[in-house]
C-alpha cells in the first residue's frame, strides 16, 4: 500500500474505486478543501458520515454529476449518512430495518448492477458512544441489528460492502495508545467482539483495509483535532470497508488519504480509498 500521489491516483480501467470519509459535517469540510481532494480522485462510490446538512445542501456542494442517496438525521446537526455513485443505483434503501434507528441518519443501502451481477454498498455512522450510557445502549443495540443485516446481505447478494465510521477499534494494532483505552468507548472488549463476529466464518466478512495493509500499526483514519495527535500519529482505524469474500479478494489497493498537514485536514477523518477490479457496465 502507497501513498505516493502518482500511485495512488492512478486507476485501472476495469476497476470500481469506492471512498469513505466522515466529513465532520460536508459544509465545514468543502470550507476546509474537500472539493479538491475529491476532483482528484477519480472515485466511482463515495460514502459519507457525519454529513451534518439538508438534503438542498449536499446536492449542491455534489453537484449533478452525482446519483445522491442522502438519509438526514431528524436531529438537527447531527449524524447523516451518503452514498453518492457515478452509476445510478438499481434499488436504495434508507434505514437499517429497525423503526427506532429510521430517522438516526446511520444507515443507507444502495444496490448497483455491475457486468451482470448485484453490488449492495451501505454507508453506515455506528454511534461513538459511552460506556455505561443510554448512548453505549443504542450502540449494542445497533450493533446488534448490523450484525444480522450483515448476515443478510452475505446470503442474499453476488457481492456486498459495507463502509464508513464504524466507531471500534477492533485491535491494538487499531489504536496508538490502546493500552489507555481499554475502558473506553471504541474499544471495548464488548464493543470488539461483535468485530470478531463480523469476521468470524459464522458471519463471513472481510476487514479489506487490514488485509490488503497486513499485520502493521495502523494506518490510522482518524486522529483529534486537539494537541499533536495527527502530528504523531497517534489515531484511531476506526473506518473500514468490510466486503464479502468474493468482493475482498477483488480489491487491489486500499489508501487513507491522510493530509500532509494538520492544516491541511479538511475532517477529522481522512478518507479511505480502496480499488475493487469488478468490470463494470458497458454503456
Amino acid at each position: 500500500m502507497s501513498s505516493a500521489p502518482t500511485l495512488r491516483h492512478s486507476k485501472h480501467p476495469e476497476a470500481l474505486r469506492v471512498a469513505t470519509v466522515n466529513v465532520n459535517g460536508i459544509r465545514a469540510a468543502y470550507r476546509r478543501g474537500m472539493q479538491e481532494w475529491l476532483a482528484d480522485r477519480d472515485v466511482d462510490i463515495l460514502c459519507l458520515q457525519e454529513v451534518r446538512a439538508p438534503d438542498s445542501v449536499v446536492r449542491e456542494l455534489l453537484g449533478d454529476s452525482w446519483h445522491i442517496l442522502h438519509s438526514e438525521a431528524a436531529a438537527k446537526g447531527r449524524a447523516g449518512v451518503a452514498v453518492a455513485s457515478r452509476l445510478a443505483p438499481s434499488e436504495t434503501r434508507e434505514h437499517i430495518g429497525d423503526e427506532y434507528f429510521a430517522s438516526a441518519g446511520r444507515w443507507v443501502e444502495a444496490d448497483f448492477d455491475l457486468g451482470g451481477s448485484t453490488l449492495s454498498v451501505v454507508s453506515a455512522y455506528v454511534h461513538s458512544g459511552e460506556a455505561g450510557s443510554p448512548q453505549q445502549d443504542d450502540k449494542y443495540r445497533f450493533l446488534d441489528l448490523m450484525k444480522a443485516r450483515l448476515t443478510e446481505l452475505r446470503s442474499t447478494r453476488d457481492h456486498a460492502l459495507v463502509v464508513g465510521d464504524l466507531n471500534v477499534g477492533h485491535t491494538t494494532r487499531d489504536i496508538r495508545n490502546w493500552k489507555g483505552n481499554l475502558k473506553k468507548a471504541g474499544f471495548l472488549p464488548e464493543e470488539r467482539a461483535y468485530f470478531d463476529s463480523f469476521l468470524s466464518d459464522a458471519v463471513g466478512w472481510v476487514d479489506v483495509h487490514r488485509y490488503l495493509a497486513g499485520d502493521v500499526d495502523g494506518p490510522y483514519t482518524w486522529w483529534s483535532w486537539r494537541g499533536k495527535a495527527f502530528d504523531n500519529d497517534a489515531g484511531w482505524r476506526i473506518d473500514y470497508h468490510l466486503a464479502t469474500p468474493e468482493l475482498a479478494a477483488a480489491a487491489t489497493s486500499a489508501v487513507v488519504d491522510r493530509a500532509h498537514s494538520w492544516e491541511a485536514r479538511f475532517s477529522d477523518h481522512a478518507p479511505l480509498v480502496v480499488d475493487y477490479q469488478l468490470l463494470q457496465p458497458q454503456d
